[in-house]
């Protein structure tokens, strides 16, 4: 006989989400198909906003539901807090900011069971309202935004360095430690390249569905991606190589025009050199609007050459920072938000 108490435990990191958890735990609390008894714990990082005051209250009528006190206040300190209180024999990850189909958890189950995989999950799947909203989520899932990175595209299935969100056996996580509490992005890639290192296999399927709501402002874009940039230096330190080699492009890209600036005024090759790939990367942008555009329709098209580039030189830039070993706005405490 199982020595767990559930089937399956749903782990949850926020803070300051007022707005969006009470959409949210009706997403979970709808779920269907489940083959056991499950629970969901919340790790609240310390809300100021009135979330914890809405979690207790749903705590009191769901008995499925825990909350737990994240004083870390970051993403991998709280599913750390989570996965330690889990008494689900599988655990899955699940983010405030998305919203999930009746199936979710029960797909991921069936996927696992069906590959034997060490982590699954599915494809990075987008809900967008507004004009500006649906620009940033066509440019997330197209390879002109975010190279090969297979898990923004919707119709692949099989074998990934990395998945949205993720479903493990706890005994996975707990062998491996759980995630890196040094780093306050980036956390699930890291883990899924300890997965990959230590033997394991990461798999995606279609029919395991969520869709992500992006950032409304290209300001909020660019900050998340910097802080993407920003963190992964940290991981590709630790693992001493990068998990794939997309995620050396856009600061090498921007490295190459900030060397090309500096020799500009004493070297015609650099002038030449620099004039040109700004050139070919105006042209890049053009293409990648219009194939987005052919494919999203033409309304999103004036803003799509912008939320490219946000992506690029938001990720590129907080690149470089971490290379000259800098701090996000000179303190850790100003990356300390869960989710957005």
């Amino acid at each position: 006989m199982s020595s767990y108490e559930f089937l399956i435990s749903a782990i949850v990191p926020c803070r300051n989400e007022r707005h969006t958890i009470e959409p949210f735990l009706e997403d979970i609390f709808a779920q269907q198909g489940i083959p056991g008894d499950w629970e969901v714990i919340v790790a609240d990082g310390c809300s100021d906003d009135g979330t914890s005051q809405v979690l207790q209250g749903c705590a009191a009528n769901s008995p499925r539901l825990r909350v737990v006190d994240n004083p870390g206040k970051i993403v991998s300190t709280g599913l750390n807090l989570a996965i330690r209180e889990a008494r689900g024999e599988f655990i899955v990850r699940l983010d405030v900011h998305t919203r999930y189909a009746p199936d979710y958890i029960a797909q991921c189950l069936a996927v696992m069971a069906e590959t034997g995989a060490d982590n699954v999950g599915g494809p990075a799947l987008t809900h967008a309202t507004g004009i500006k909203q649906q620009a940033i989520a066509a440019a997330y899932s197209s390879p002109f935004s975010v190279g090969n990175a297979q898990f923004h595209f919707a119709e692949f299935e099989g074998e990934v360095d990395t998945v949205t969100y993720g479903f493990w056996r706890k005994d996975t996580l707990e062998r491996l430690r759980g995630f890196d509490e040094q780093l306050v992005r980036n956390q699930d890639d890291e883990l899924n390249l300890r997965i990959r290192e230590a033997g394991g296999t990461i798999w995606q399927s279609p029919r395991i569905r969520s869709w992500y709501i992006p950032r409304h402002r290209l300001r909020d874009l660019f900050q998340q991606y910097f802080q993407y940039g920003f963190w992964k230096v940290a991981v590709i330190r630790k693992h001493r190589k990068p998990a794939s080699l997309r995620h050396l492009v856009p600061g090498a890209f921007l490295g190459f025009l900030l060397l090309c600036t500096i020799l500009a005024p004493w070297s015609r090759l650099a002038w030449v050199a620099g004039a040109v790939s700004i050139t070919a990367y105006l042209l890049f942008l053009l293409a990648g609007s219009i194939s987005i555009s052919v494919k999203k329709g033409w309304k999103v098209f004036p803003l799509l050459p912008f939320a490219i580039a946000t992506f690029h030189f938001g990720y590129g830039i907080g690149f470089l920072t971490g290379m000259l070993g800098r701090r996000f706005a000179g303190r850790r405490s100003n990356m300390n938000r869960l989710s957005r």
